[in-house]
């Protein structure tokens, strides 16, 4: 039982706020040297070795490479305003708008942090301007920031295809269908809202628009067409078989900063700025999974996994049960824990029962992310939530924040069970 003591403490730190990676890996040295002695760890550098050479997992740095780049090139802004103004006339067409970019910004960037900074700054003040309610306006652009945890090119993706040790193209591929029904249950959400509530949404009044239809669309298609480039370059040469993800992020890099030169946004300083805040996370996403392998290797040494497969594997329901029960579990876990913390920790855990079930393996995976990518919604710890309240107006209370999100999160848990009961609909059987 050691083991299952030793994940519980682990867990029980990281709800007192003990940074992640110290945590799993100073709970893995003491209870691994008070089970096995230090000779358990003898192992633990050519495991270091191994995540250093691994090749999947470059893309991760190269990925938000691309993404910070563009974050810096007011791609967003130009993105927000033409997409504005082409639906500002519909009812909740601001709101239809911020889905539409948060779609774009996801498949471009990625970087969910960015995205909802970026609308909060820009969406935000222009929604509440119109009198479009505040839990309305708030619920809209966190979900439409989280997007780029389903949509590819997604870092989670990369992340289980590594643990999970599944092509990262073959995930890519699976979560289009999930991620487009994610974005076509909001806008439905939207339109039927502002049915109900026409008050709650106005659209803009015409002469706040521009009466040139034509020179609206050319606006748009002018802010739309890089980014839907480089989108297209990056997911096709993965799709066609032309490139790795791993060079395909590569080439999505260099893209980025092509895209940075056309938006007269390029600089020296850009680079280097973009350069060391990729560092910083790519150094956060390592050092958890240094520690997160600490782990797994006491967790495992102590017979952990067994009593856990033993357990899952007896459940009633057979492989229903257990994705019933993981999906919960990973749901629970995300009020209180990082998607990083729960791929490297708990999917370790699931995936040889599911294996063992005869659970295919790209299923789960994308049934996992849709679930992590609600974690980002969830109160008490939701990071959009914090995202969007650090940079909106005064007037946008909490309690506006998480009112407009349980729509949002009602609509996602909905997506995860369609994936659970239709696979064969997403193509995932």
């Amino acid at each position: 039982m050691i083991g299952i003591v030793m994940f519980f403490v682990a867990l029980g730190m990281l709800l007192f706020g003990f940074p992640v990676a110290f945590t799993f890996g100073g709970v893995a040295l003491l209870f691994g040297v008070l089970a096995e002695g230090p000779e358990m760890f003898a192992f633990m550098p050519f495991r270091i070795q191994s995540i250093m050479e691994n090749t999947v997992l470059m893309a991760v740095p190269l990925f938000v490479f691309m993404g910070i780049v563009l974050q810096k090139t007011r791609l967003a802004e130009q993105l927000l305003e033409s997409m504005g103004k082409l639906f500002g006339g519909v009812r909740g067409g601001l709101a239809i708008s911020t889905v539409l970019v948060g779609a774009l910004l996801a498949a471009s960037t990625g970087v969910v942090g960015a995205s909802v900074v970026a609308m909060g700054l820009i969406s935000l003040p222009v929604m509440l301007k119109y009198k479009y309610d505040k839990s309305l306006a708030c619920g809209t652009i966190c979900a439409s920031g989280t997007l780029g945890q389903i949509i590819p090119p997604s870092i989670i993706l990369i992340i289980l295809g590594d643990v999970l040790g599944i092509p990262v193209g073959d995930l890519f591929q699976a979560a289009v269908g999930p991620g487009f029904v994610l974005i076509g249950a909001y806008i439905v959400y939207i339109l039927i809202y502002t049915w109900l509530k026409p008050e709650s949404a106005p659209a803009l009044p015409m002469d706040e628009d521009v009466n040139n239809k034509r020179e609206q669309y050319a606006k748009a298609l002018k802010a739309i067409i890089p980014p839907l480039a480089l989108i297209l370059i990056v997911l096709g040469s993965i799709f066609a078989g032309i490139a790795t993800p791993t060079e395909s992020s590569a080439l999505g890099g260099i893209g980025a900063l092509a895209l940075a030169a056309m938006y007269r946004q390029f600089s020296w300083k850009m680079v280097f700025d973009s350069a060391t805040e990729t560092v910083k996370v790519t150094a956060m996403v390592f050092a958890i999974l240094l520690g997160a392998t600490a782990f797994s290797m006491a967790f495992t040494y102590t017979g952990g996994d067994y009593i856990v497969e033993e357990v899952l594997s007896d459940l009633p329901g057979g492989a229903t049960g257990f994705l019933l029960l993981s999906m919960l579990a990973i749901l629970v876990l995300g009020f209180f824990i990082d998607f990083v913390e729960i791929s490297f920790i708990i999917v370790p855990i699931l995936a040889p029962v599911a294996d063992a079930l005869g659970i295919a393996p790209v299923w789960f995976a994308i049934l996992i992310a849709m679930n992590l990518q609600t974690s980002f919604l969830t109160p008490p710890f939701g990071f959009s939530l914090f995202y969007l309240k650090g940079v909106a107006p005064p007037e946008v209370k909490t309690v506006d924040i998480y009112r407009g999100v349980m729509p949002f999160i009602l609509m996602q848990v909905a997506v995860v069970a369609s994936i659970l009961l239709f696979p064969g609909f997403y193509g995932l059987t």
